[in-house]
């Protein structure tokens, strides 16, 4: 599969802006490293946004959403309407994302990749609503096809996905992209990504989604093994993209291609966000560089998604909820790295004494 919509990502490696912006930070009021990873998101912010004193502004929250075919197959606990019913909410401002963007002052997007519902129903034609963008993959009200039976979607629907995901950055204001997605299903979609493009077995990546009990994850599991065995040829970064789907996850995929080749911040939520950025990674590594993983899911794939991209995240609060939940409640974080880069007072500043390089201690 071909596809001309990879942007061209600069590698922020500056060896003498790193040490500036290490040095600045070492200087601060504070014994060396005593602020540990906030330390540490300080200076990845710093390299990601050019400069020594950043400023994280209007950043935006963009939930991705559709459906999967998949759940024909009984693959997970709620019907697929909650999709479109939880798209809904989101507008209403009655979702947990949408409370939590509201309170951290993030502006929040919702996208229709490809839900089995018309929101504009009714309306005349033309019309708009205020923080949906209606972004269609298949057109009509359809979301991806049944993945155990051919391809979730077609190589030019998949290419259309990742245009439609860079469109949408491109038309964002801000330095700062929060991911959020939405779709009953697509659990098992990144699980089966994670399965295909990190060569592990299937049992490791499948965990609860919506909240199956036991024996409903080992028949899911079961499913998801047949689906990779059907689609054992799919091996390459968007040939296993279009096989298993899904819509807000392709979508997902070039919104994070163009973040990156924007130097913007991207705040990665959970097991489905990352689903995209492990695809994003294996077509353009560099985009690792402008992530920033909010927090290590509850579900259970999602710590393998993360060793596989030798990254850490910020929080482990047993979130598995989505929606970019974990990525709003991460924002104060990175705020308070910003301004502890630029308005914390350094040693020489504030008059206070650094530690002496001749200091012994007394056993």
């Amino acid at each position: 599969m071909t596809i001309q919509l990879i942007p061209t990502i600069d590698n922020l490696q500056n060896h003498a802006f790193r040490q500036s912006l290490q040095h600045k930070i070492d200087t601060k009021t504070k014994p060396l490293g005593s602020l540990g990873r906030i330390e540490e998101l300080a200076l990845q912010i710093g390299e990601i946004l050019g400069f020594q004193d950043p400023v994280l502004s209007q950043p935006q929250m963009v939930v991705f959403a559709g459906d999967h075919g998949l759940t024909a197959r009984g693959i997970s606990a709620f019907p697929s309407d909650v999709s479109w019913q939880m798209v809904e909410n989101f507008l209403a401002g009655g979702a947990a994302v949408s409370v939590l963007s509201k309170q951290n002052g993030i502006a929040l997007t919702v996208v229709d990749c490809g839900v089995n519902h018309d929101f504009l129903a009714g309306l005349p034609t033309g019309t708009t609503r205020p923080g949906l963008l209606v972004r269609k993959v298949a057109g009509g009200e359809k979301g991806t096809a049944d993945s155990s039976a051919q391809a979730a979607m077609t190589s030019a629907q998949c290419e259309a996905a990742l245009a439609n995901g860079q469109e949408i950055v491109k038309g964002l204001p801000g330095n700062a992209l929060l991911l959020g997605e939405m779709g009953i299903g697509n659990t098992s979609a990144a699980s089966l990504l994670l399965a295909r493009l990190a060569g592990l077995d299937i049992a490791q990546c499948t965990g609860a989604g919506t909240g199956l009990d036991a024996p409903a994850v080992l028949r899911k599991t079961e499913i998801l093994r047949e689906v990779l065995v059907f689609h054992s040829q799919a091996k390459a970064p968007l040939d296993a993209l279009a096989a298993f789907g899904g819509f807000e996850i392709a979508t997902m995929v070039g919104a994070v291609l163009q973040a990156a080749a924007d130097r913007r911040v991207i705040v990665v939520d959970g097991f489905i966000a990352t689903s995209a950025v492990l695809v994003a990674h294996a077509l353009e590594p560099l985009v690792l560089q402008r992530c920033v993983f909010a927090h290590r899911s509850g579900e259970r794939g999602h710590e393998f998604m993360l060793q596989h991209l030798g990254v850490q995240a910020l929080l482990d609060l047993g979130l598995r909820l989505g929606e970019g939940s974990g990525a709003a409640l991460a924002w104060p974080l990175l705020e308070s790295a910003c301004s502890i880069l630029r308005d914390m007072a350094s040693f020489e500043a504030a008059g206070v004494s650094e530690k002496s390089e001749t200091a012994s201690v007394t056993p």
